[in-house]
């Protein structure tokens, strides 16, 4: 059974870096043999993942000459939202937790938001720089990053990060009680850039 599931977070893993695939081009990485998971079909190298980044809306896009530096999915991820005790409704903001899989290995996206490499111990924390609002899901995003890791990581040279082709993860409108916490599961892919 477990390995029934773990074939459909790879399948996943692929077909979300294919739908991810040409205006970025290919962007690869050494997967240690914990991380290898099959290329997505346009990638190159038994080790690589192609992927590319279908039109972002004019809100979100990264300075001028920014460069990609790596593409991610989410696999298992929930948007967390708290009661507010003064309304008894849940908060509209929302705390991270999630597992993204993509071309620098396996990452770790918690709040903050901050996003911390499984494979090197690189991290990255950033402050919303754009929106961009999608009907029936959360907004996607560009976030500037605020405090950069140190060292030769895959999330080093990390200066803006989207939030692209989001799925899920809405705030609950139900009446809630103080201390309540609502995990909304949600999807997306997240690109590093650089500039």
């Amino acid at each position: 059974m477990l390995n029934t599931k773990r074939s459909r977070v790879r399948a996943a893993a692929g077909v979300g870096m294919a739908a991810v695939v040409a205006t970025v081009g290919a962007v690869t990485f050494n997967a240690s043999a914990a991380e290898r998971v099959p290329a997505a079909p346009a990638a190159v190298g038994a080790d690589a993942r192609a992927v590319s980044i279908p039109g972002i809306a004019p809100e979100i896009k990264p300075p001028d000459g920014s460069k990609p530096i790596g593409a991610y999915i989410v696999t298992n991820g929930t948007q967390n939202y708290k009661c507010d005790p003064a309304t008894l409704t849940f908060e509209k903001t929302s705390t991270p937790e999630a597992q993204l899989i993509g071309t620098g290995g396996r990452l770790h996206h918690f709040g903050g938001p901050t996003w911390e490499s499984l494979r090197d111990g690189s991290k990255v924390t950033a402050k919303k720089a754009g929106e961009k609002a999608r009907q029936g899901t959360i907004a996607e995003l560009l976030l500037k990053v605020e405090q950069p890791t140190t060292g030769n990581g895959v999330l080093s040279k990390a200066t803006y990060i989207n939030r692209l082709l989001t799925s899920g993860g809405v705030a609950p409108t139900t009446p809630c009680k103080t201390g309540d916490v609502a995990s909304v599961k949600y999807g997306a892919v997240y690109v590093f850039w650089t500039n």
